[in-house]
């Protein structure tokens, strides 16, 4: 639900707009409210889930996410739906925050590498077929909702989620000892908000002085955030963020390319949307049935992708990142050459086949960053992880919409493609020293119990 609530809003926007009379700024905070209370509320969002325990976290969230998008789905004026977003954003983060801690604690660590696999391909599907649906439903206009549809759908999935949560997750004991710690939540919180506010400003407005000094008192802030739980984790507490998560190689290599890559597919789809509709004058619709087979090769390489890391191990992601760097840089070629004249039936095999590479590499990708950690690191990481991947896809896309898309014209996507292109083959590069080989995939990490 909160992977396909962060890309479903994309294709309804024009229709919400139209019936809402959204100006542009509030056309903005619809998308970016919900991303901002997201990311935001993660890491408070996991250590309330450590104090009040996972599943009752876990269930409270869902329903508050369900009356949410109720709310979203019954909202009349601009003002009401910005409102119910961010409530909505909060509760994603509630669910969200809690998902690694659940999962790790409920399967044997031998099992690990599997049921991680099956996490990352349903959120990896459910991302790519969010734009796909909201143009669905709005087209549908199904008893009459119109763009109210693409938020009302969460009511009998929140529904069912809740069940199926209330009658299979297992309650643990809460650490009674451990407190919330205001001054972590305070400072995570206004770090990553004015790191957030400020990319979102540049990409729409380019590089200003206030935003780049918001960007100053972002850094300011995370390092006092930084020093702060050095001090809490020294006086004997549990602090919101355990370091010694990055000790571990395999965690600290993974999150650099969990960002990167983040970065680099937000931007990828972003670029899609813009070549598409506003160079090449796709429809929304049209644009999300182009999209579709690489949904259908992402979930295919999703589903290979145990198979291909227990026989190469990590040398089947560094090659599966840089199939889809090639694939994207024979699209910018393409454009080039033909100057925007696209055949349909001649890209569906390389659309296909990039989508079954971004399969193919990230799903087998967190099981492997998480495979060395302790059950209590794992905790923390179920917060510090979310937190990385939201800060990935900002970053990703400001950096190259900002420096390599300057103008919505064929030139300018050749260029952004090209850029998204040379970094897919920086994260092929340095997924190889990622410590992982193809004998230890799926076995349990002896040093990690």
């Amino acid at each position: 639900m909160q992977m396909i609530d962060g890309t479903i809003v994309t294709t309804a926007l024009p229709a919400i707009t139209s019936d809402l009379r959204l100006s542009s700024q509030a056309q903005l905070l619809v998308v970016s409210g919900y991303s901002l209370a997201f990311a935001c509320t993660l890491l408070t969002a996991a250590r309330i889930g450590e104090l009040a325990g996972r599943r009752t976290m876990f269930l409270a969230s869902v329903a508050a996410f369900t009356a949410a998008s109720l709310w979203c789905g019954m909202s009349s004026s601009a003002g009401e739906l910005v409102a119910a977003r961010v409530v909505q954003g909060v509760a994603a983060a509630g669910m969200t925050a809690q998902t690694i801690a659940i999962v790790a604690a409920g399967f044997p660590r031998d099992r690990h590498q599997q049921v991680f696999a099956v996490y990352g391909a349903v959120a990896g599907f459910a991302g790519m077929v969010g734009p796909i649906l909201g143009g669905a439903l709005v087209e549908a206009d199904l008893f009459g909702s119109g763009w109210h549809a693409v938020f009302l759908i969460n009511l009998p999935l929140g529904l069912l989620a809740f069940v199926l949560a209330l009658r299979y997750l297992r309650p643990v004991r809460p650490r009674q000892r451990e407190r919330l710690d205001p001054a972590g939540v305070a400072l995570s919180t206004l770090s990553v908000f004015a790191l957030l506010y400020a990319l979102t400003d540049i990409q729409q407005y380019g590089w200003r002085i206030a935003p780049c000094l918001l960007i100053v008192a972002a850094a300011a802030c995370a390092l006092g955030f930084a020093a702060q739980q050095r001090r809490e984790a020294r006086r004997g507490r549990s602090p919101m963020v355990r370091f010694d998560l990055f000790a571990d190689r395999r965690f600290a290599i993974g999150s650099l390319l969990v960002a990167m890559f983040f970065g680099l597919f937000t931007a990828f789809v972003f670029a899609i949307s813009i070549t598409l509709q506003d160079v090449l004058g796709f429809s929304p619709w049209r644009t999300g049935l182009l999209m579709t087979p690489f949904a259908v090769g992402a979930c295919a390489g999703a589903l290979l992708s145990p198979i291909l890391v227990r026989r190469w191990g990590v040398a089947a992601l560094a090659v599966a990142i840089t199939v889809f760097g090639g694939c994207v840089a024979a699209g910018a070629v393409y454009l080039g050459v033909t100057g925007g004249a696209v055949c349909v039936p001649l890209v569906i095999g390389p659309v296909v086949l990039a989508g079954a590479s971004v399969g193919a590499f990230s799903v087998p990708l967190q099981p492997i960053m998480l495979s060395g950690l302790r059950q209590r690191q794992m905790d923390a990481a179920s917060g510090v992880l979310p937190t990385i991947e939201q800060l990935g896809n900002a970053l990703g896309l400001v950096l190259l919409s900002a420096l390599f898309f300057r103008a919505h014209t064929v030139p300018g996507s050749v260029t952004m493609f090209a850029a998204i292109a040379v970094v897919a083959f920086g994260a092929g590069a340095l997924t190889l020293a990622l410590p992982y080989s193809a004998q230890r995939a799926g076995a349990p990490d002896s040093q990690a119990g």
